[in-house]
């Protein structure tokens, strides 16, 4: 998690409104610690569609309120944002580079961005983003040796000082690569079309070019293939999404839900799988989940939010009240095409 800001982003024109929940009004005129400002919370979204950065301010749930910034990029994926340096980052799919944005925070609705810090363009078909400090590291699941019998990717790791943005080295590994992210210095992989997690431990302490096995990969029982992935420390809680058969991109996919995650994958033994009566499970057609591309999560509000890429044509989705699992519906769910990528900043 990243420190609260008690700034909102500035929303001036084109934004949608949904109205999602009811308020009561109060005739004490009394202000209570409730009635306090929120800290803002705000969910980054990029997209296979149009390449544009949409931010949701989600910091009143019942009033969600949306802005855009336009961007070169025709495609784009992983999607980060530091607050604190109000600096944006996207994976962009079209030039298959980093593409980093200064001071965006006061920018309203349909301002058209241009690149402050552009990352060499090394890739080839760029997926998530996992930043660790100023290390920047961007899954590609482009095979690597040209053969598809064997399944292979790379991670590239990137160093940002100021503007500038330079690759350090690159990992290949022994399977096809989606969604990362960071567990203190151990990156955890998702093993594409299986329904398996990976780490390397300390990983960036691998300076140099190098083919790399992961230190542990496990099963997930119940997920088809996995796609995205996110863990917060705060909770100890990981969630992978689980994109069911990628021709169904309606109705047949889902997230997991796993709390004390540490422990649960610390116990398992390499190759091992971990049950599902030690996860919660989301999905079914109320869910609209279809292909579940990526995922963030809200600790405080216990709130899962979906990059979903399928269904409708794409949509950014909202879950909470989920701890029993099953086929719930969404209480937020926004329009966005080719949805490929979400973050929350706080």
């Amino acid at each position: 998690m990243k420190t609260t800001r008690l700034t909102k982003i500035t929303i001036f024109s084109l934004f949608t409104t949904v109205s999602l929940l009811s308020c009561s009004d109060d005739d004490d005129n009394s202000v209570a610690m409730d009635d306090q400002p929120l800290a803002s919370v705000q969910l980054y979204a990029s997209n296979n569609s149009d390449g544009n950065i949409t931010i949701y301010d989600v910091t009143d749930q019942s009033t969600v309120t949306t802005s855009t910034l336009i961007t070169a990029s025709l495609a784009a994926d992983g999607v980060y944002y530091n607050q604190d340096e109000d600096f944006l980052l996207q994976a962009s799919r079209s030039d298959l580079g980093l593409e980093g944005y200064n001071t965006t925070s006061i920018l309203t609705s349909g301002t058209t961005i241009n690149v402050d810090a552009d990352g060499t363009n090394d890739m080839e078909s760029p997926r998530e983003v996992a930043v660790n400090g100023n290390l920047i590291v961007v899954a590609d699941n482009a095979d690597v040796d040209g053969d598809t019998t064997t399944p292979d990717g790379r991670l590239f790791i990137y160093s940002k000082s100021g503007n500038n943005i330079t690759l350090r080295n690159t990992i290949i590994t022994d399977f096809k690569l989606w969604g990362i992210t960071f567990k203190g210095d151990d990156l955890f992989a998702i093993v594409d079309t299986t329904n398996q997690l990976a780490v390397f431990t300390d990983f960036l302490n691998n300076i140099t070019d190098m083919s790399l096995s992961a230190t542990k990969t496990i099963a997930v029982e119940g997920i088809v293939r996995t796609h995205g992935l996110t863990y917060d420390a705060q909770s100890d809680v990981m969630i992978l999404t689980d994109i069911g058969e990628a021709s169904n991109g309606q109705d047949d996919g889902g997230f997991h839900y796993i709390e004390g995650f540490t422990n649960k994958f610390n116990t398992l033994s390499e190759g091992a799988t971990l049950a599902l009566d030690q996860q919660v499970r989301v999905s079914g057609s109320a869910t609209l989940m279809g292909n579940p591309v990526d995922v963030a999560y809200d600790a405080t509000t216990q709130t899962v939010y979906i990059a979903e890429a399928g269904n409708s044509g794409g949509q950014i989705l909202a879950f909470n009240n989920f701890e029993s699992g099953g086929n719930i519906a969404p209480f937020i769910n926004n329009s966005l095409a080719a949805a490929s990528s979400v973050y929350l900043s706080k």
